[in-house]
């Protein structure tokens, strides 16, 4: 089965649900699902340099990392570069990332199931 996450949150917004997004992700990547991320909207800062981690917070930019070491597909919108998150306007880490709406699109009409966060 192919399970599509797409995320929208900031990372560390004061709520655990990007970080449980991610969780949910690599458990389900752990027990032989087929897993797709698409980052939206502020959760593009995942995979920015220079996002501050708050004392005793996990490095969910690590835990995506760690995703994409294991084959998850992780794509993000190329037009939320410039207009969101923290760092609005600076690179992603991994310019090979940046896709389009029409990539998303296509995820979510081939994946099996497509949750949002």
């Amino acid at each position: 089965m192919t399970l599509m996450f797409i995320l929208n949150r900031q990372a560390y917004d004061g709520t655990d649900i990007t970080w449980n997004a991610l969780r949910l992700a690599r458990q389900l990547h752990s027990d032989g699902e087929t897993i797709r991320i698409f980052l939206m909207n502020d959760s593009v800062d995942l995979v920015r340099d220079g996002v501050p981690i708050p004392e005793g917070a996990e490095d969910m930019g690590a835990m995506l990392d760690e995703l994409i070491s294991q084959g998850v597909e992780v794509k993000v919108c190329g037009t939320c570069q410039q207009r969101c998150g923290l760092l609005k306007g600076q690179p992603y880490r991994d310019e090979s990332l940046k896709s389009t709406m029409a990539e998303c699109a296509f995820w979510v009409a081939s994946s099996d199931k497509v949750l949002t966060f």
